[in-house]
């Protein structure tokens, strides 16, 4: 994409593990650390970025380029600027390809260092469109730790493997919750599936972040946690993969 240095997919193999989270912490985190970003909802089925960055009301047109609307210095496409709250999105794939080819091509997104793009779970074709359309720099793939999760990560990366897209690395979601009464951390999900995954097929392991109330309170008050709670731990998580991400993503254009 003219403009744009690095575009960046994050996708799952399962719905629920907390994908558009990672996507909205890392636009908002590199946001936050003065470089230009944008942040496209392609997850078509579930458009949960509008929420997440306390957004309403339909973009603008101008000479027949969409102006994204901007939040938290992120700025932002989705389909659920465009739709009715609780209009479904009923459609088959030309109709996916089409609009992501629009979210791509006719909106003026202007020059970014990273955009970011909030893939549906699976191996569908929002995927496959995208790839088709744009040449994305890496992808970094969410899942939480339990086996259900991390099975669908690895077909994942296999699909981004055949489409020639490197992978950056593998996030671990909601690892451990520290209670904050007994001060005691619960493994509701079980810890160390992804990590384990990543180290036996050579992918870089780009950190775990825990399950905490943070996350919900922010994400419902449209403030992204790495924002909104700076000194959470789930912040700092965040934080911490962002960093990860964004080194990956030059080593692999250093080896280019």
């Amino acid at each position: 994409m003219p403009g744009v240095a690095n575009v960046v997919a994050v996708s799952s193999g399962k719905g629920g593990v907390g994908k558009s989270t990672i996507s909205t912490n890392l636009a908002a985190t590199w946001a936050s650390r003065g470089h230009r970003v944008g942040l496209l909802d392609a997850d078509i089925y579930g458009p949960d970025i509008p929420t997440m960055f306390g957004l309403q009301g339909k973009p603008r047109i101008e000479n027949e380029t969409v102006i994204p609307l901007e939040a938290h210095g992120v700025k932002l496409m989705s389909i659920g600027f465009l739709i009715d709250e609780d209009a479904p999105a009923i459609w088959r794939g030309p109709i996916i390809m089409g609009v992501i080819k629009q979210f791509l091509q006719q909106v003026a997104w202007g020059e970014l260092d990273y955009l970011v793009i909030d893939l549906p779970p699976g191996t569908g074709d929002a995927q496959l469109s995208l790839c088709q359309l744009v040449k994305v720099d890496g992808a970094v793939m969410v899942t939480t730790p339990q086996d259900v999760a991390v099975g669908g990560v690895l077909r994942g990366i296999r699909m981004f493997e055949k489409l020639d897209v490197p992978v950056l690395g593998i996030v671990e979601n909601m690892r451990g919750f520290a209670c904050p009464n007994c001060s005691e951390v619960h493994e509701i999900f079980g810890s160390g599936g992804g990590e384990r995954l990543a180290a036996s097929i050579e992918v870089p392991f780009l950190g775990a972040a825990p399950l905490g109330v943070a996350v919900r309170e922010e994400g419902d008050r449209g403030v992204p946690t790495s924002l909104g709670r700076p000194d959470s731990p789930e912040a700092v998580a965040f934080g911490e993969i962002a960093s990860a991400a964004a080194a990956r993503l030059e080593e692999l254009k250093n080896r280019a």
